[in-house]
């Protein structure tokens, strides 16, 4: 039953979608390029809320920074815009470890 009702897709397999009555997790929106936020965001079709995590502090693709990343971009131009929400958790829930090694690597 829930393999039926939750699918997972690599970013490659995209174009050409629409997202119709659909809740659309972006997981790791951290390490998307502006150009791969919005083929996804543009997929949505009527009735799909689309949810994007990330955690700037854990771009792991070289060629991004906070600045440049996808997700900067998304919440940058979504701002002000009434149907859309942006929210920053205050701190990490995994670990001091996790927290320490985020600050010091």
């Amino acid at each position: 039953l829930v393999r039926s009702k939750i699918k997972i897709k690599s970013l490659n397999f995209m174009r050409g979608r629409t997202f119709l009555n659909k809740f659309v997790l972006i997981d790791e929106a951290q390490n998307l390029t502006p150009k791969q936020m919005k083929t996804l965001i543009t997929r949505a079709g009527p009735g799909t809320k689309i949810v994007c995590l990330g955690n700037l502090a854990q771009i792991d693709t070289p060629y991004l920074t906070e600045g440049s990343s996808g997700l900067t971009f998304a919440v940058d131009r979504f701002k002000g815009w009434p149907h859309s929400g942006h929210v920053m958790l205050a701190r990490g829930e995994r670990s001091r470890l996790a927290d320490y090694a985020s600050e010091v690597l």
